[in-house]
């Protein structure tokens, strides 16, 4: 129970302290939070490497086989421990659509339309500090599926969050399993870490969707 919870206040922490200094005359910033996550991440990703410095075998290689990410770790009685904290945010996140739908205008149009646009990403950034913090507490570290399935979907649905958020949801589920699947056939005996996985597909994939907008003028 503590793994999960631990992982949240973990993640909520980090997660302050990005929209703490990310904050311009009582206002989040987007650019703010973007180049305050990368430092957050890097003094979080300096203190993953001192426990690696400190750890004894076991405990380094349970580290190194989270930090790549796998499904084969966590079971039944992990995944109901931290249900509640993944579900909750998957339930009312949806209920945002209507306000994210705003902010494809401009933060100044959103507020314009009774948007409350500080308090929708306070919100927003609490819900997925909540769900992501349990989930890579069981999964670990699974790159680029957030990235990916989003930018898909708006490709082939656009940009109506009232439908883009609970197909992101089906389909990324839907995609991991399948990266899942081919991990543990791709070398066998052996299981080969899923976020490897979706690392090296992903991030090709990537590179040439950002290469598309930008040919297209996006």
């Amino acid at each position: 129970l503590l793994l999960p919870l631990a992982a949240f206040g973990g993640g909520l922490a980090a997660t302050a302290l990005v929209a703490g200094w990310a904050q311009r005359q009582g206002r989040l910033s987007i650019a703010g939070v973007l180049l305050a996550g990368i430092a957050i991440n890097a003094l979080c990703l300096a203190g993953i490497g001192l426990l690696s410095h400190i750890a004894d075998d076991h405990a380094l290689r349970s580290l190194n086989f989270w930090s790549f990410g796998s499904l084969g770790k966590a079971g039944w009685t992990d995944l109901l421990l931290a249900a509640p904290l993944m579900l909750l945010p998957l339930l009312l996140i949806p209920r945002a659509a209507r306000g994210l739908n705003a902010l494809l205008l401009g933060e100044a149009e959103a507020g314009h339309l009774g948007i409350d646009v500080d308090r929708l990403k306070r919100r927003l950034l609490l819900g997925i500090a909540l769900g992501v913090g349990a989930a890579v507490s069981l999964a670990g570290i699974i790159a680029f599926v957030g990235l990916l399935v989003p930018h898909l979907l708006r490709l082939t649905l656009g940009p109506d969050h009232r439908t883009l958020l609970p197909a992101a949801a089906w389909l990324g589920g839907g995609l991991l399993v399948a990266a899942d699947i081919a991990a543990r056939c791709a070398l066998p005996p052996t299981e080969l870490p899923v976020g490897i996985l979706t690392t090296l597909l992903g991030a090709p994939f990537f590179l040439w969707l950002l290469r598309r907008q930008h040919l297209e003028g996006y």
